[in-house]
């Protein structure tokens, strides 16, 4: 069994076509150098690297550091049609391993690319990892997918990407695949079956696609999926766990304990497994490059195996620093996604309610309690009201100096729990108590 994996393993090497790198000097991701380290003495048949004025060494068409066109008027125009009729061979393919694994960073890559590219003949496939965060969907309500407290107090980011689709998590041990492609070109399928083909190629693992095009292996799930469409462009990206650590992702995705009523798109839970779990020869280097290996092998449009023949046509890996040196404007974009008004403003309406036991005074010597729910409303994020709720009663308005704040999970509960020790005559007689 050993020699035949060493044997696939050569062979891969050996039939590996061009690598492209890029002529800055960045903090180079342990990931990528290592498969740099291991393939590039392999593959050193043809090797070129990109010049700063974004045209190729060798002559290439590109008018951008990774030698790719930026999209003209002209490909804006194109019908969906015409972009249909381009016949594969006319398509190249590149592979960018991004070199930050800041979340941010590198959904500001991908939306640069994605706002950017000309991707009528070249389609990407960009494989970045990032630290430990939390990325929920561009309509998901984030305090009803997690404890963004509780994260914050952990250190863990929390952000929001520009598709659709359920909460994440993120961490050095899951690797991002983000398709891009010409929104007349879109395939999810396709994409998702060509990263199956390379699991089976290098490690034997037979994973599946799901009903809901979740790839899973032995019925729990290793990879979710989204997209984003709109025209010319479109990306569809998926998480990958590969060794993530699940007690972390466990706790990362845990809910706040308390009744949150919401129009966001809510996350589908799902029974996870690294693919550790089943083979303990899997690691990120190793994936990373076999999963663009079957990328830049597999023809634009079909899954056949184009082997070292297409592979030898193809723009190769690229390693990409995400400054704007090469990406104008990409620092803006970044502090577009970090910032609060698109992380947490972004937010459709909700509130959030908690049962508490409010004091009334005493008896016979006993203390009164009675039972009541205090309600938050929330509006982009910041309280817009806040009530107590008793039976048959009209929601009582309370009035605090919270109310134009962020909301958070810890602000809620001090809001509650200051409700609970509160015992004045004025608020007995409000409520007829």
């Amino acid at each position: 069994m050993a020699a035949m994996v060493a044997q696939r393993v050569g062979s891969f090497a050996r039939s590996f076509g061009r690598i492209y790198v890029l002529t800055s000097s960045p903090s180079p991701l342990p990931v990528a150098a290592s498969v740099y380290n291991q393939r590039s003495r392999a593959i050193a048949t043809s090797t070129t690297t990109l010049s700063s004025t974004g045209a190729s060494a060798g002559g290439n068409d590109g008018n951008s550091p990774t030698g790719h066109l930026t999209m003209s008027s002209a490909s804006k125009q194109l019908s969906a049609a015409d972009i249909k009729r381009i016949p594969d061979g006319e398509v190249r393919k590149s592979v960018f391993i991004s070199q930050s694994n800041d979340v941010f960073t590198n959904l500001a890559l991908e939306d640069w690319i994605y706002r950017n590219f000309d991707l009528t003949h070249h389609h990407i496939l960009m494989l970045w990892i990032n630290k430990p965060a939390v990325v929920v969907g561009r309509h998901q309500n984030p305090f009803a997918e997690t404890n963004v407290s509780a994260l914050e107090r952990s250190g863990i980011e929390l952000a929001r990407r520009n598709s659709g689709g359920g909460a994440v998590y993120h961490d050095l041990g899951n690797l991002n695949c983000t398709f891009f492609m010409p929104r007349a070109r879109y395939d999810r399928k396709y994409n998702l079956n060509l990263m199956i083909r390379a699991l089976y190629r290098e490690y034997g693992i037979n994973a599946e696609l799901s009903d809901r095009d979740d790839i899973v292996l032995l019925g729990k799930k290793i990879s979710g999926t989204a997209a984003k469409l709109g025209q010319p462009n479109a990306y569809h990206h998926c998480t990958l766990l590969v060794n993530s650590n699940k007690l972390h992702l466990g706790t990362s995705l845990a809910k706040d304990n308390v009744e949150i009523t919401s129009k966001a798109t809510a996350s589908v839970p799902s029974p996870i497994k690294n693919l550790v779990d089943v083979n303990r020869t899997v690691n990120i280097q190793q994936l990373l490059s076999a999963i663009g290996y079957e990328f830049l092998r597999t023809p634009a449009t079909q899954l056949t195996d184009g082997g070292r023949e297409l592979l030898m046509k193809q723009r190769g890996f690229q390693l990409i620093n995400p400054t704007d040196k090469w990406f104008p404007g990409i620092t803006e974009l970044r502090q577009n996604f970090a910032a609060w008004d698109w992380r947490f403003g972004k937010t459709p309406a909700f509130s959030v309610q908690k049962a508490i036991q409010l004091k009334t005074g005493e008896t016979a010597g006993q203390q009164q309690q009675h039972e009541m729910k205090v309600k938050v409303d929330v509006e982009k994020a910041l309280i817009k009201e806040i009530s107590l709720i008793l039976p048959n009663h009209e929601p009582i308005p309370v009035v605090s100096d919270m109310i134009g704040r962020p909301y958070s999970e810890d602000c809620f509960h001090g809001i509650a729990d200051a409700l609970k020790g509160a015992n004045t005559e004025s608020m007995q007689q409000t409520m007829g108590l």
